[in-house]
């Protein structure tokens, strides 16, 4: 499959590598591959440049936004959730139009300082918006509630957890739920339209929280039925 993974933040280098290791044609999009790639400094997070990383992921070919989304069948939405609706934007609506987006951010609002607060929650989501603004895309939104190493590899913790889906196309949401099997994901729970969304973004603080505890973001939640 092609598919196009929207940031090159930890996050969107972590699915993108997995992704090409299971055998996808995958690009990873920024806004300018030059200026991303003159990069020689650690990000805030203390994450190497992306040339550094590049360098082992040949494979994965960094573009633009919108020659990313032109080129592929399924985008992941991994930019920071503050910036998610300009890049967007920059990738184009008519390269969107019709596609699955799975997006995996959080409007997280670092404006105050640490933890952040939500800057969308309640009476709507992030999710809710990039659908409201891009009626043609087909908006799933899942691994949000997980730090980015457990995106891909779930198995790393040695027992199953769990994993939500939200959407509004039935189709979509199954083409998303096989990719998230194909990284491992073993309880998958469908929540239903995108509006459940806002239950997942809303799962955040409590995340932070744990993670702040823990020492650790290695760690995720189990539904027990």
């Amino acid at each position: 499959m092609n598919i196009s993974v929207l940031g090159t933040g930890m996050v969107g280098r972590t699915i993108a590598g997995r992704l090409h290791e299971l055998g996808h044609t995958v690009a990873i999009g920024t806004r300018d591959p030059q200026a991303t790639l003159a990069r020689v400094d650690p990000d805030q997070m203390g994450n190497p440049p992306f040339t550094t990383w590049h360098a082992a992921h040949p494979g994965v070919e960094l573009t633009t936004f919108a020659d990313a989304a032109a080129r592929a069948s399924l985008l992941v939405n991994a930019s920071s959730g503050g910036a998610t609706l300009d890049v967007l934007d920059l990738a184009g609506a008519d390269n969107l139009r019709g596609k699955v987006l799975l997006d995996v951010a959080n409007p997280l609002d670092f404006s105050a300082g640490f933890p952040p607060t939500l800057s969308v929650k309640d009476t709507d989501s992030l999710a809710e918006q990039v659908q409201r603004a891009y009626p043609e895309v087909k908006v799933v939104k899942s691994l949000n509630t997980l730090t980015a190493s457990l995106m891909v590899d779930p198995g790393s913790l040695g027992e199953s957890s769990t994993v939500f889906v939200s959407g509004d196309d039935a189709g979509a949401k199954a083409e998303v739920v096989e990719l998230l099997k194909s990284f491992g994901h073993d309880d998958v729970i469908d929540l239903g339209p995108l509006e459940t969304a806002r239950g997942t973004e809303m799962l955040l603080p409590l995340w932070l929280r744990v993670m702040g505890a823990l020492g650790t973001g290695q760690f995720n939640f189990k539904v027990v039925r």
